[in-house]
């Protein structure tokens, strides 16, 4: 048999854990990992591991490949999460660049990262067993399926956690993110699986921060502006980059283009001074270049978790505050988390 791997189902974002009893059939929660999202595909005879955008990303696990081949006790296709552990015993928790690490083009270092950082697969979703498709199935069926599939299933492979409890989906959202998790997620029971459609519920943590402006990047189409760079003072008085702000209007890309103008720095021509923003492994031959702008404008940002010294993901703008010096915008002001070893998520 070949399976088709489909579009992973979505979520849409929630600003608090829904009431299960205001769900027609309720609601299982799960923690929400914070991975690289992958559909894995085993027909039997070989392996093959789909990402939400439909990037394959069999090469780059091998690790999973070879533990799928050996634990899985048939042809199946699952949704999970790919996510790296890394910390002693008991302070475990998710390592979101050890795990971005390894989208690597050379085959030599996928080698050797699979062995130094390897990946584990945290199955939530049995969309197929055998010649059954269970896309139609209700998720209360599917999730009883994937128990039994996995009851045996050792290290790499894992089965996500779960509760119909509220109360223990809020515990869950105040204390995983001390292991890395991102959150919680709600899932309907008695509804089938929809690929791309966001018809599950996400809760993720979201806080606010006073950034300082440090340059801009020109929209792809060539006016206005793109995104917004934003940094903040170390302990040694050092002004970081910390992350970006985009998704502004049409309208709002050009406005800021003006707005910005008194605080772009200039060479003795006159011409602006442009610099080079952090490269990723997800970048690749992208334009990095920005234009340079004095550290004196600040803004409340809006974000969801810190990855070592930088915003996880990209930040939402809040409001502007000229009551702000931009000196004042330190790491001092973000929430600590308390850790949570990610062997207690696991369990």
């Amino acid at each position: 048999m070949r399976y088709v791997i489909p579009a992973p189902m979505l979520a849409k974002a929630a600003a608090a854990v829904p009431d299960p009893a205001k769900t027609t059939g309720g609601l299982l929660f799960e923690p929400k990992w914070d991975g690289f999202r992958g559909i894995l595909a085993w027909d039997g005879d070989s392996v093959e591991i789909g990402s939400r955008g439909a990037k394959p990303l069999t090469r780059y696990f091998p690790e999973l490949v070879d533990a799928a081949l050996r634990l899985l006790p048939g042809p199946c296709l699952l949704d999970g999460e790919i996510v790296v552990a890394t910390g002693e015993g008991g302070a475990q928790r998710l390592d979101w660049e050890a795990l971005s690490q390894r989208i690597h083009p050379a085959a030599s270092r996928v080698t050797r990262l699979a062995a130094e950082t390897p990946a584990m697969f945290v199955a939530f979703d049995l969309l197929a067993e055998g010649d059954d498709d269970l896309l139609d199935t209700p998720f209360h069926e599917r999730r009883a399926r994937l128990e039994k599939l996995f009851d045996g299933v050792d290290h790499p492979f894992h089965l996500t956690r779960t509760t119909r409890d509220r109360d223990a989906a809020v515990r869950w959202l105040a204390e995983f993110e001390g292991a890395g998790l991102d959150g919680v997620v709600a899932k309907p029971l008695d509804q089938p699986y929809a690929p791309g459609k966001r018809t599950l519920v996400k809760i993720k943590h979201a806080r606010t921060a006073d950034v300082v402006a440090l340059g801009y990047r020109i929209h792809k189409s060539g006016s206005g502006v793109g995104s917004l760079l934003v940094g903040l003072y170390d302990a040694d008085g050092v002004l970081r980059q910390v992350g970006g702000v985009a998704a502004w209007s049409d309208k709002r890309r050009q406005e800021l283009v003006t707005e910005l103008a008194p605080l772009v720095e200039r060479d003795e021509s006159g011409e602006a001074v442009t610099g080079e923003g952090e490269r990723s492994r997800f970048s690749g031959a992208k334009d990095v270049s920005f234009v340079r702008l004095r550290p004196e404008r600040v803004l409340e940002v809006r974000y969801d978790q810190l990855e070592g010294a930088r915003f996880r993901h990209t930040v939402q703008f809040e409001r502007w505050r000229p009551d702000r010096e931009a000196r004042s915008c330190t790491y001092d002001q973000l929430d600590t988390v308390a850790g949570y070893d990610l062997a207690d998520v696991l369990a």
